[in-house]
């Protein structure tokens, strides 16, 4: 049986995320824990989260949880959603700055004030609501996923990844930002996909049967 295990430090949408993997992945061992055993035995690591990223690296840190972290990072088929693919780059404005995992290269910026590219209405921060996303190159993730459907949002602060070859997936509110990075067992997403309905469950599922 294969074991998903989503890492519990007291943020994110934990309870949603174990629900929407249990529907897809029937036959799988779903765990929400903070363990760190349970965590490093698991067969594949969801890393959800919500709220500014100083609470978040300072729970981590409160449950011995860094280190862990970086290991499924670059050990297992790793899932990071909303706060959680912020958390892998290098800094994050957030919080005033904030250094993060340093697990990918890149910093995690404020919106600021964004203005409709066509019509020049002021766009409201956070952005919030759902949105499409362009998928950049084929991936096992987004397998039987159609071209630009659209996800669930909630964020005030974007991912600008040094390195472009990273971003599988833009999103534009404003300008073109980066709302899923990948590389090798890692993939991260901006979006909630256990909030955004049949595209949101079929990533999940794609997850929960990848093999990278």
């Amino acid at each position: 049986m294969t074991r998903i295990a989503i890492i519990d430090y007291g943020m994110g949408n934990l309870r949603s995320v174990a629900k929407a993997l249990e529907h897809v992945a029937p036959h799988a061992q779903i765990t929400v824990t903070h363990d760190r055993t349970a965590i490093l035995h698991a067969d594949r690591v969801v890393f959800p989260g919500q709220g500014s990223i100083r609470d978040c690296l300072r729970e981590l840190a409160h449950w011995d949880l860094l280190d862990v972290v970086r290991e499924a990072a670059f050990n297992k088929p790793f899932l990071g959603l909303c706060l959680g693919p912020q958390a892998l780059l290098e800094f994050s404005e957030e919080n005033g700055g904030v250094e993060c995992l340093k697990i990918l290269p890149g910093r995690v910026v404020w919106f600021g004030e964004l203005r409709d590219s066509v019509s020049g209405e002021r766009l409201k921060v956070p952005h919030m609501g759902w949105n499409q996303v362009h998928q950049l190159m084929d991936h096992p993730l987004w397998q039987g996923i159609p071209q630009d459907s659209r996800f669930y949002f909630v964020h005030s602060y974007y991912l600008q990844p040094a390195d472009m070859a990273l971003v599988v997936g833009q999103t534009d509110y404003g300008f073109t930002f980066a709302s899923a990075i990948a590389r090798d067992n890692l993939f991260a997403v901006q979006f909630h996909p256990e909030k955004s309905a049949q595209a949101g469950l079929r990533l999940l599922a794609n997850f929960a049967d990848w093999n990278p």
